[in-house]
Parts: structure tokens; sequence; C-alpha cells
């Protein structure tokens, strides 16, 4: 998750995009409806929603998560419930962080910083792709790991509304490994395309003895522009605006060290097949981050849109709020989208909490667009011709997501 200060009091907030929920989930075979899944308390799992259906929250097809026995069914000696703190991230503590550097530096809080320049405004963002290193550096697939890290910042800076202009990366190793390097920035230039923004530059340092043999670290960041009075600042938002949810490849790039943890508890390893699945666990969860950019630009461009959420770090729980005037919360509904099935495999080997499910994981859904109700319909279907969109909530009165 990217958090940013800038120069400017008003700060970007958060924007998600959106395909239609009719035709097919966003990385697995097509469907018109999806399956239950069983064992999510607060029913977070999505069903298909008829967007024709006169109701404000259509019916659909839940699925199960109930999943065949596994070393981690008998194994009496494992934790009862994994936890991210568990794995040795602390939301809380970072949230805290954050709490205390507004505090120094007025403005901070939104997705990406805004720095005034005439009629518009600069947006920036920074972030790397965290402990997904490993799986890069443990599978041996180093072309799509640089996709990751333009999308966590571009995905970030488009939330204002900004459209990217350019991108520099950070590539540090022990030892220069040209033909593995070229691989990974051969995934920063595919990452650029794909968000129609410049790799301006970057840095490559070797760093003897600092990183083990065959390892590297990734960052990087992004900036865009935004003409002010097109600012996606979420203050007009109000009770009864529509949640619209755009679908994830997967676990995108956060999670990674829960993830991890949960490989270890389980007794498989990444070449093993994902249970129900025909594609390898190391397949599942290499899988690169979506990048909206593109999307949800043309989905500004038309109007409607008040605010969007980038889901990263702090999955639903977290990152939703970030969008709302003070006062505001938001319902999610039950069965609303398609859960990818690597999720369930998460929950389920590592007896993780649903409440920590979604503060955590995106859990399909890597973008959330809050929308006017006018607007809804127009944008679900519009989606719906090229993609997969889902109506998965509403704005209330109150604080923080709730769950029904």
């Amino acid at each position: 998750m990217n958090t940013s200060y800038g120069a400017n009091l008003e700060i970007s907030q958060c924007i998600a995009a959106s395909p239609i929920c009719r035709a097919k989930s966003s990385i697995f075979e097509p469907r018109s409806c999806v399956p239950k899944l069983k064992g999510f308390s607060k029913k977070v799992l999505p069903l298909c929603k008829d967007l024709h259906a006169k109701s404000n929250r259509e019916r659909s097809i839940t699925f199960s998560v109930t999943a065949s026995a596994s070393p981690v069914d008998t194994a009496a000696d494992e934790p009862s419930s994994l936890t991210y703190k568990d794995a040795g991230v602390d939301i809380d503590a970072g949230s805290e962080l954050v709490r205390r550097i507004a505090k120094m530096a007025p403005g901070i809080g939104g997705f990406g910083g805004l720095f005034p320049l005439g009629d518009s405004y600069l947006v920036a963002g920074t972030d790397g792709v965290g402990t997904k290193l490993k799986l890069a550096y443990e599978t041996g697939i180093h072309d799509t790991i640089g996709i990751d890290l333009v999308a966590m910042s571009v995905n970030d800076i488009v939330t204002s509304g900004a459209k990217p202009l350019f991108f520099l990366d950070y590539f540090a190793t022990s030892r220069l490994d040209v033909d593995l390097a070229e691989k990974v920035i051969k995934g920063i230039v595919d990452g650029c395309q794909q968000s129609d923004c410049a790799l301006l530059g970057g840095e490559t340092a070797e760093m003897p003895d600092f990183y083990a043999e065959g390892e590297y670290d990734l960052s990087g960041f992004a900036v865009g522009i935004v003409k002010k009075d097109s600012v996606i600042d979420g203050k007009s938002i109000k009770v009864g605006d529509v949640l619209i949810g755009l679908p994830s490849s997967g676990v995108h790039s956060n999670g990674f060290s829960l993830v991890r943890r949960v490989l270890k508890q389980s007794g498989l390893s990444l070449k093993d097949q994902l249970p129900g699945e025909t594609i390898t666990l190391g397949e599942a969860l290499i899988a690169p981050t979506v990048i909206y950019v593109k999307q949800v630009l043309d989905i500004i461009s038309k109007g409607g849109v008040k605010g969007i959420a980038h889901i990263t770090g702090g999955g639903f729980t977290d990152n939703i709020p970030r969008v709302f005037p003070k006062g505001l919360g938001a319902i999610i509904y039950e069965d609303s989208w398609a859960v990818p099935p690597v999720f369930k495999w998460i929950q389920k080997a590592g007896r993780i909490e649903d409440a920590e499910m979604m503060r955590t994981f995106n859990m399909g859904i890597g973008m959330v667009l809050v929308v006017s109700p006018e607007a809804a319909d127009r944008i679900l279907e519009e989606v719906q011709k090229t993609g997969i969109a889902y109506r998965i909530g509403e704005v209330v009165k109150g604080d923080g997501v709730s769950y029904s």
C-alpha cells in the first residue's frame, strides 16, 4: 500500500474500476455465475448479479470453500488461525506511523501525493512489490514482477483521476546478473506500456554482501497529471452512492508474508497444484497485478465517478474508508462477486478468520469505484462489453466497512 504526502492539502482519495459479473471471472473459466463459498461467516464471497433486475441488489450464486482433507486439517500442533501479524506484518503499527507522519506533514492519507502546477496537479506515488519477490526467486519467473512494480504506483495515482506520465525504477542486487535484470526490466517496460506511460529512467545498484546470492530488490515511482477541476477526491460522496468493483488477477502484490506462512504450514510447494484447479500454486500466486489505468480513465471520462479505492495492503477494511468524507461508511453485499479459488485455499490452509482475510487481501476486487446511483447501471453495462464489473455495495451513514 502506498501512502503519500504532498505539497497540497487536497489529496487524492480512493478509486476502483469495475467489470461486470456475467460472462467470466477474471482469471478462471467462463461462467455466468459463481459457486458458493462456505466458511466465510460474513459471506464475503460474491454472487453474480443480474444487472437488469429492478432491485438494487440482484441475486446470484456463491461458492463453497469446503475442500478435501489436507495436512492442515490434521496438524493439531499448528496455530488455530493465522494472522498477518503472525507472519511479521503489523498493519496497526503501519497505521500508527502514518498518523504520526501526518502531524509533521499535513496532507497525507491519499493514494497519491498532489503537487500544484498551474491549473493542474502532478500526482506521484511510490511503492515496491514486497515479499512477492521471494516467489520470483523460488519459481524462477522474473519477467512479470516488473509489471507488479509499475502497477502498485500507477494504480495508486489513477485514484485521483490522474493520467500517468512517467515511471522510474530502482533495482538493487548483491551481484549484477545481466540476463536476470533484463527479464525484470522487461516486465517494467510491459507495465509502462499497459499504463501508457514512459519509462523515464532508473537506478541499478550492486551491493556486495547486502543481498543473498541471486536475490534483488525493487522499488519505483510514477508521476501523473490531472486538471484541478477534474480531481477525484471523494468530497461529493453521499449516502446511497454505489460501490462498483473491478476484478483482480489474484493476490496482486500484498499479503505475501502471510501467504508464504500459509504455504509453509500447508505442507505444499509452489509446484503443487492449487487444490481443485488446473494451475500450480506458484502460477496462481505469481500472476501479475492488474493495471487498471486505461479502464479507469475511460470510466471517469464518461462521468459519475466520485471516489476510487485501490485495494492493496489493508484490504477492504482499511482502503475503502479512505475515500469517504467523515461520517460515511460502506456496506459490502455478501456474495456479490467471484472470489478466485486461490483465496479460498489461503483461508482454508491457514485457518484464517474472515475479518483477517478482508483486511489483508483484495479477495478478488482490485479497484473500487464509488459512483452516483444514476451512473451505476450505465457504467456496469458499458464495462460488460469488454470485461467484468460487480455492484458490490453502497455508501451508508457511519464509519468503516460492514458486510450484509
